[in-house]
């Protein structure tokens, strides 16, 4: 019974018994043909059984293993290394199937390939995941064939492996290493000509060419007979609090992800960055009730923390509570803090329900609006129109992308600093937007 479940019939053995059941029928016609028929079938029948001896004569003819990361990232091409030993003594034909989790849609994923002898093969596949939380592997099953290929044997590996789906650390690293090694312009990232210098002092140093003749420390330069000039830096342990609205709003897709899961996704990043600059990150999520409030820290853990948290935010289908979270804001961060808030409204009368709110907040603190241009409407705008119809709905969509632009005006209006964002620039623009707002010494 145990090797029914794992024998499967190839093709090539319904082809020759085809030919053989139509040698049969033709020879009730010419009765010559018969013996040759059964000769046939005879033959067949044992190298069938020589066959199914050869690919079950060893109990572990082939292994195989999955390899992935403990975590997937979010929105990322996440690489899957399959690898398949060959055990047998010929060269073996392979077919892989990997069980894939439901969440990916994907019924249809099959690898073949030949595995010599004593070798062992291996491929790559990538996942990308669309949405944080648990993903759950098959079997890894390896069908092995003789070159005689008329039967195959199923083995099966790596079992009801659970892979979590956090958000996007791969972008996070890949941030943090053009960082360091200051190319964060490949990705967009402006360089900020600073106004003026903090005065956070970092060291006496000597004077070189383009120097600020105004930092010229003239006690340490008479004592050297050189010029020495004082060196500023960024001021540090400022709090960067990075605030999500998990309502209705952030429901809406673009290409698979919620817009939910890219402000996460930014959240992490921004809050990275500002660690890597000396500042203290935050985190606060909000729906019709308050959800998590991690305050702002500098250790070395806060990402992980930070991570651990956005792992388990979903979205929720209610209006957000704008008047709980002004309170909170106000009971639990006393210290000026720049505050970046993902949310996104559609139309002006969204905005002004919200905005005594939002002003508030502002007087107490640096608040950046962060929502979300809807790229449909800029598609629709694009498109030529043709017809009577496509003028109403590209002046009914003209409307809508207006509302937006009088938003961003509304909220600077009230000192209120805003990003108008497409979801693939989200990151890229929050950075921007911390970046200058450090270079001005605004926080």
């Amino acid at each position: 019974m145990k090797l029914l479940k794992s024998l499967y019939l190839n093709t090539r053995l319904f082809l020759a018994l085809g030919a053989i059941a139509l040698l049969f029928a033709v020879s009730y016609l010419y009765p010559v043909l018969f013996p040759l028929a059964q000769a046939l079938l005879a033959g067949t029948v044992f190298v069938l059984l020589a066959d199914i001896l050869l690919v079950y004569r060893l109990h572990n003819g082939v292994f195989a293993r999955r390899e992935a990361t403990d975590k997937l990232s979010n929105g990322d091409q996440n690489p899957i290394d399959v690898y398949v030993e060959n055990r047998y003594f010929f060269t073996a034909h392979i077919s892989v199937i990997d069980e894939l989790p439901f969440q990916f849609q994907i019924r249809d994923f099959h690898v073949d390939l030949p595995v010599p002898s004593g070798a062992t093969r291996a491929f790559r596949y990538n996942l990308r995941p669309v949405e944080r939380g648990e993903y759950h592997f098959g079997a890894l099953n390896v069908f092995v064939s003789s070159p005689v290929g008329l039967v195959s044997r199923r083995y099966r590996f790596e079992q009801n492996r659970m892979l979590p789906v956090y958000p996007s650390f791969l972008q996070m690293r890949a941030y943090e290493l053009y960082a360091v090694s200051n190319r964060l312009t490949e990705f967009g990232i402006k360089k900020i000509r600073r106004l003026g210098h903090t005065m956070e002092f970092d060291q006496i140093r000597d004077y070189v060419p383009g120097d600020d003749v105004r930092t010229i420390n003239w006690k340490a330069t008479a004592r050297t007979s050189d010029l020495m000039v004082n060196q500023y830096q960024d001021e540090r342990s400022q709090q960067v609090y990075s605030i999500i609205d998990m309502g209705r709003v952030m429901k809406m897709p673009f290409e698979g992800m919620t817009l939910l899961d890219y402000a996460v996704n930014a959240s992490l990043v921004v809050s990275n960055i500002a660690i890597r600059k000396q500042d203290k990150a935050g985190l606060i999520t909000f729906t019709e009730k308050m959800g998590a409030l991690l305050p702002a820290e500098r250790k070395a853990s806060q990402i992980s923390r930070i991570m651990e948290v956005l792992y388990n935010q979903q979205t929720r289908f209610l209006e957000s509570n704008y008047a709980l979270l002004h309170a909170t804001i106000v009971r639990k961060i006393t210290q000026r803090s720049m505050l970046l808030l993902y949310t996104n409204f559609e139309t002006l009368s969204a905005l002004e329900r919200q905005l005594p709110y939002l002003r508030a907040i502002a007087r107490r603190h640096l608040l950046v609006v962060v929502f979300f241009e809807n790229t449909e409407l800029r598609q629709l705008l694009e498109r030529p129109a043709s017809s009577t119809e496509d003028i109403t709905i590209k002046t009914i969509a003209e409307k809508f992308a207006y509302e937006k632009r009088l938003i961003v005006k509304e909220l600077e209006k009230h000192g209120i600093h805003a990003i108008l964002t497409t979801p693939q620039k989200l990151t890229v623009n929050s950075i921007n937007k911390y970046l200058e707002i450090k270079a001005r010494g605004l926080i």
